[in-house]
């Protein structure tokens, strides 16, 4: 077999100069996607290419990647098995549904990020280019606070999974977790960062986040210390 076709040298994702610390970035991502196979890397370095503005190194951060590293094993640990569909709710980027994707224990058909930002959804499906492509991936501009899960709108069908990893920023959670059916499989994450502005429904403990989000079938709660928060989650049934 022709070594060329097994690493194929892809095509460069912009067709303008790149500054010399950009241009080592890119060569980079381009060696570590070669020597992992891995067509993930290939997305992130399109997307950085084409969307040099956009927060990626934020979202890519280890501390984001940790803890949506964390929301994925338990989440395989937890035995929900296979799951068709899935909702990542506030989901920004997108980076912990390419997470999700690119884990083969979970076996996820499709799984498609919901958020109210419409600027998200390029960035979002770049970063996912490669699921979004074989029909896997998804992005729809809606309200969190505003949906209907028992009967969603047209082009979101009842998931298996909800996942919410911004449940800090809701000031209306109570609310919106009273409006998912009873039932339904969730993972859900808060902190107890309150030094940013948006951050206004923090907890102080996994025991406050467990008052706050009773679930009837709990399959995981657990902490992250992180150097200046802890973040909490909880995976199982309304």
């Amino acid at each position: 077999m022709d070594a060329s076709k097994r690493w194929p040298v892809w095509p460069k994702a912009v067709g303008r100069p790149l500054d010399p610390t950009l241009q080592s970035l890119k060569d980079v991502l381009d060696g570590l996607a070669v020597l992992h196979e891995d067509p993930f890397i290939r997305d992130v370095r399109d997307t950085i290419l084409r969307f040099p503005d956009a927060n990626v190194g934020v979202a890519l951060n280890k501390k984001q990647t940790a803890c949506k590293k964390w929301a994925v094993e338990e989440l395989c640990r937890a035995g929900v098995g296979r799951l068709e569909t899935v909702h990542v709710l506030a989901g920004w980027y997108g980076l912990l549904g390419a997470m999700l994707l690119n884990e083969p224990r979970l076996g996820i058909a499709h799984l498609t990020v919901v958020d109210v930002n419409p600027d998200c959804e390029p960035v979002a499906l770049s970063l996912n280019a490669t699921p979004a492509a074989e029909g896997r991936f998804a992005f729809r501009q809606h309200d969190i606070l505003a949906l209907d899960y028992a009967a969603p709108p047209p082009g979101l069908d009842r998931p298996d999974l909800i996942v919410n990893t911004s449940c800090e920023h809701l000031a209306d959670f109570s609310d919106w977790f009273a409006g998912l059916p009873s039932g339904q499989l969730v993972l859900l994450q808060s902190n107890d960062y309150r030094a940013i502005p948006e951050h206004v429904n923090c907890v102080d403990s996994l025991a406050a986040f467990q008052e706050q989000a009773p679930l009837a079938d709990p399959l995981y709660a657990g902490e992250l210390r992180l150097d200046k928060y802890t973040r909490f989650m909880l995976i199982g049934r309304k």
